[in-house]
């Protein structure tokens, strides 16, 4: 068979976009398979009959980025499966992964005997705390981070070393953020602070390596109008600010908008007010992805739903778009066991695909 000058150029193209791809697809640890379904998926925590379907994707997660210098007594390590469903509208994941604590106390108000207020917390020199913290989950999302293929989460982190960062000085133990015009979606999932409120907090990393620009330097929340949590805090900083009213066991340690009143000190030595003031984000993406989290015997399950498109605001640098179901989606994953910063990680990444 001959080919004309055009034909044979167009053959030589899709043989090398076809390599390209074989390459990246074979730098990724394993693949998640999401499969199709017709059945309703009840955000519930609980495996309905459609789950059965999907493959079971085991991801170990054994990396630390630091050793805390005040003690971490947090898990090592431990194992994430997670399984995918989606429709003609959204992408459901199913993750598990197993935790001996649940962990709540995220800087609580304890009464102290003298009558005054204090509020727990013990941070390490970076400044951040392990003790007095939540549970949570990050799932990292490329969206035109070069290397992440290959390097996963570790091509947006930044380690601190002799005091520095980027120029900066930082006692932080690293920092994240990309190259120019380079963006990561970035689903956070917060035990305490939007768990309750069935959300994962949607965010994501850009090239903000500038202190002065943005306190987080290359992290941001997604688009909002409003919404979102706070500390429980008076103005005075002295004492909490609301109150759960009725007082339930299951929100001692968070403040929420169904039970939300001022706060009254009617309370004795030793008692527990909630030390964050929890409120739905609203308008823009920030809300894009639901969850239902629930633990039950030193394991975590999470229930999850999002759009495969989303609409709004920054949406199209702000969140992975599932809009081309040929492709692969590359991802990573870490576990905080009751700590602000410091997680479990793995190298490299992992990659979905639609069958």
């Amino acid at each position: 068979m001959k080919f004309n000058q055009k034909q044979l150029l167009a053959l030589l193209v899709g043989a090398s976009v076809a390599a390209s791809a074989g390459t990246a697809m074979a730098k990724a640890k394993g693949t998640l398979e999401s499969m199709r379904t017709k059945a309703p998926i009840v955000l519930d925590a609980v495996e309905e009959d459609a789950w059965k379907d999907a493959k079971a994707l085991k991801i170990k997660v054994s990396e630390l980025p630091y050793e805390p210098n005040n003690g971490y007594e947090g898990i090592k390590g431990t194992e994430v499966t997670m399984k995918s469903l989606h429709d003609k509208y959204y992408v459901y994941f199913m993750i598990q992964w197993d935790d001996p604590t649940r962990s709540l106390e995220r800087f609580p108000w304890v009464k102290q005997e003298d009558g005054s207020w204090k509020q727990l917390m013990n941070k390490d020199s970076t400044g951040h705390d392990n003790t007095y913290y939540e549970d949570k989950l990050g799932v990292y999302w490329n969206i035109n981070a070069d290397g992440f293929e290959k390097k996963g989460c570790d091509v947006s982190c930044h380690i601190t070393e002799d005091g520095m960062n980027n120029g900066f000085k930082d006692k932080s133990a690293g920092r994240k953020y990309t190259k120019e015009g380079q963006t990561i979606d970035m689903w956070h999932w917060k035990g305490v602070r939007t768990n309750p409120l069935g959300l994962f907090d949607d965010q994501y990393v850009d090239s903000v390596a500038d202190p002065s620009k943005n306190k987080n330097w290359g992290r941001h929340g997604d688009s909002k109008d409003g919404g979102g949590y706070k500390n429980n805090k008076a103005e005075d900083g002295k004492m909490p600010k609301y109150m759960n009213s009725p007082y339930s066991d299951e929100y001692k340690y968070m403040v929420v908008p169904w039970q939300r009143a001022d706060f009254v000190d009617t309370f004795k030595p030793g008692d527990v007010v909630p030390g964050i003031n929890l409120d739905a984000f609203y308008g823009g993406n920030r809300s894009d992805i639901q969850v239902k989290g629930a633990w039950k015997e030193g394991k975590w399950t999470l229930e999850v739903k999002r759009a495969l498109v989303t609409r709004g605001k920054g949406s199209d640098t702000q969140d992975v778009q599932f809009k081309d179901k040929k492709k692969p989606y590359y991802f990573g994953v870490s576990v905080f066991d009751n700590s602000q910063i410091n997680h479990v990680y793995h190298e490299g990444s992992y990659r979905m695909i639609f069958k």
